[in-house]
């Protein structure tokens, strides 16, 4: 079974069309906003369109935003604790 934490590794590389990265090359504690991923605000926008999309998940003030993609297992977490639905 696919963890959540796994599925959002998928999702980033395909929704910001990283060419060079693999899912499996993502460290979940490393930082996403201007990491190694080279996340920028742009980005961050189409993710929290996705989010919103797949999960049911707002991310609606630029401080959420923040403290939610410090790291992708911060992501999750938040989604884990907002999603309408039941996530592991």
């Amino acid at each position: 079974m696919t963890t959540l934490v796994d599925q959002l590794k998928q999702k980033v590389v395909e929704t910001l069309n990283l060419v060079d990265i693999d899912a499996e090359d993502i460290d979940v504690n490393e930082q996403l906003i201007g990491g190694k991923l080279g996340i920028d605000s742009i980005d961050i926008l189409e993710l929290v369109m996705m989010i919103e999309r797949d999960y049911a998940v707002k991310i609606d003030s630029k401080e959420l935003g923040a403290k939610v993609f410090a790291s992708l297992n911060a992501l999750a977490e938040h989604i884990r604790q907002n999603s309408p639905e039941t996530i592991n």
